[in-house]
């Protein structure tokens, strides 16, 4: 390694940089308690570990301002608050920013891996005294403002798909509402539903089988596999053990029916096995289509029917409640139009949902090489004066 460069807790950085301890770098301090019953209406923030903890009608310190969680699962995470607030006890809050750049701050300490200073043993605790001392290496104000700058214009692409992924989410929720109970009909298609219950046209694909004995390759696909509320598998595994798994096939309905209300489901993709607290739904006669069956597992009205369950540790959905649950059903021609909708509406939500995870990979490579001074922002002649 070349002798222009130096670890620090946050990384490599260039010597070039401020060499410093955090204490001289900022002042921090211990929030002020505040009760739920000292509270008063207002619209003041009050800021605590885990960031925003509610609203008052004081402010004890000037926005921007940097807090720090102290405990728990929010130890050592960084927050922002642009306007005045109430720092709460839980947390720690920059009391004097020493002329550096408070939204660099932020950042800058999103960054610092505070785990190695850890003062509360089992219920890691944050104390301002045991951080004080560690070294670290900073830019130029000038520097901080740019850094700052660029990593906030990433920050804002985020917030706009965070609100362009909420508002098409608003949008299916709304279609699904209106194609699946008739209340819009697509282009083409008119006449009444047929009115049934859920058994009566659909079943679990009742077919068990040993996980070892599976031909090699066989997937398997476990509750933990699938993603809540989004329909989307993350990473399946090699069927093996002894154990009983129920077999689906490409096309089936996986519903997880170990606390429902966790809306696990999936359209089959592949043929496979999967754990027995995951049903694997198929039409009984033909008259259900696999897509339109696959939009129905999402529905509150089936979901709040699987959640009609047995056993309160573990509870499981029950069959001889689902199968009763009335549902209206179009002929198979407008399920497979109707599905085919909401199925470009997944499509396009998906491809927003990995644009923001690859914004956030760009986020935390830029976070890496501008905190650490590896790419400069500002020339490095420039730098060193500015």
């Amino acid at each position: 390694m070349s002798g222009e460069y130096k670890p620090t807790e946050v990384g490599v950085t260039r010597v070039l940089w401020d060499s410093e301890e955090l204490g001289n770098f900022i002042s921090l301090q211990r929030g002020h308690d505040l009760t739920w019953r000292d509270r008063r209406e207002g619209e003041i923030p009050v800021m605590g570990s885990a960031g925003l903890n509610g609203w008052h009608n004081k402010a004890l310190v000037k926005g921007p301002g940097v807090i720090l969680g102290r405990s728990g699962a929010s130890f050592g995470k960084a927050h922002y608050c642009e306007v005045d607030f109430w720092p709460h006890n839980t947390a720690l809050y920059v009391t004097d920013f020493r002329g550096n750049d408070p939204l660099f701050v932020f950042y800058f300490l999103s960054a610092l891996d505070f785990s190695r200073h850890n003062s509360g043993g089992a219920q890691q605790s944050l104390n301002r005294n045991f951080i004080a001392s560690v070294p670290i290496k900073v830019p130029r104000p000038a520097e901080q403002r740019a850094i700052a700058a660029a990593l906030s214009d990433v920050d804002a692409m985020l917030g706009g798909l965070d609100r362009l992924i909420a508002k098409k989410r608003d949008l299916k929720q709304a279609a699904m509402q209106q194609l699946l109970t008739g209340q819009t009909r697509l282009p083409g298609f008119h006449g009444e539903w047929d009115a049934v219950e859920f058994g009566d046209v659909a079943c679990i694909r009742n077919a068990k089988v040993v996980a070892s004995s599976t031909p090699v390759g066989t997937q398997c696909v476990e509750l933990e596999s699938i993603d809540h509320g989004n329909g989307r598998v993350r990473a399946t595994t090699d069927a093996t053990g002894v154990t009983a798994k129920y077999s689906f096939r490409t096309g089936d309905v996986l519903f997880g029916r170990l606390r429902a209300y966790l809306r696990k489901y999936w359209l089959a993709t592949f043929d496979g096995v999967c754990s027995t607290e995951i049903w694997p739904l198929i039409s009984r006669d033909g008259r259900l289509c696999s897509g339109f069956l696959h939009l129905l597992v999402q529905t509150n009205s089936f979901v709040n029917a699987a959640g009609v369950s047995y056993g309160t540790h573990m509870p499981r959905s029950d069959w001889s409640v689902l199968e009763k649950l009335s549902i209206i059903l179009p002929p198979t021609t407008e399920q497979v139009a109707i599905a085919a909708v909401l199925s470009d509406m997944d499509a396009e939500l998906a491809a927003l949902e990995a644009r923001r995870e690859k914004t956030r990979a760009l986020k935390q490579g830029m976070m890496r090489e501008l905190l650490t001074g590896r790419t400069r922002l500002i020339p490095i002649g420039v730098a060193a004066h500015v």
